[in-house]
């Protein structure tokens, strides 16, 4: 599912939702700016999606703005909704099918100190796969570390070229290049590095800091 039509999907339930909502507190709630979120309601408005409304009442003085879901908009809605949950099941099958393949090797080598790289939905998938083999990870590493994750205690990136794995999975379904260019700098061996989808592009000798490719997944 392209980046817009999942934004236009967020901004439908927003509005679904009934609370008061002002073109800036969308685009917070989006991650845009302001003028980005102003153009996607306008052409959400534009396709008969939304309605938009004055409401000068108080509490909110001076002139507001309100966004109503029309009829058509609703159903778009269900339709975006069913083809964003088609889009996520199809992503988590690949991804799962495709981390099997990349880690059973792995075990069957006798490697089973896998470390995992983010705290999101795809570390989420990655831990499951791990215990598929009947693996724990041995440590959650992400940004300055803090907090749990999966009941695991969440230590910093800074951490991993020191620690003693013996694969890493960079848990993101977002492309990785810029992740494992990072973790790369930071020291640690390119052939190393698992990834959930394949790189944008293969350097041109095939080969990382480490001396090998990451491992496309």
């Amino acid at each position: 599912m392209e980046r817009h039509v999942e934004r236009h999907l967020e901004i439908l339930t927003a509005i679904e939702e009934g609370t008061p909502l002002t073109q800036r507190a969308l685009a917070e709630r989006l991650g845009v700016a302001l003028g980005l979120a102003n153009l996607y309601l306008k052409r959400l408005a534009g396709k008969g999606f939304i309605k938009v409304r004055e409401f000068p009442t108080k509490p909110y003085a001076g002139k507001r703005l309100r966004y109503v879901l029309t009829p058509k908009g609703a159903t778009e809605k269900a339709r975006l909704t069913y083809e964003y949950m088609g889009h996520s099941l199809q992503l988590f099958r690949r991804t799962r099918g495709n981390l099997r393949e990349a880690l059973e090797p792995l075990t069957q080598n006798g490697m089973k100190r896998i470390a995992l790289w983010g705290t999101g939905e795809a570390a989420e998938l990655a831990y499951l796969t791990l215990k598929e083999f009947g693996l724990e990870p041995v440590g959650i590493f992400a940004g300055d570390g803090g907090g749990h994750f999966l009941g695991l205690a969440v230590r910093p990136v800074s951490e991993l070229p020191v620690a003693d794995v013996d694969g890493i999975v960079v848990a993101t379904f977002e492309k990785p290049d810029r992740h494992l260019a990072e973790l790369v700098r930071l020291g640690i061996p390119s052939h190393k590095l698992l990834t959930l989808r394949r790189l944008a592009a293969p350097a041109s000798n095939g080969e990382g800091a480490g001396g090998r490719a990451p491992r496309k997944v």
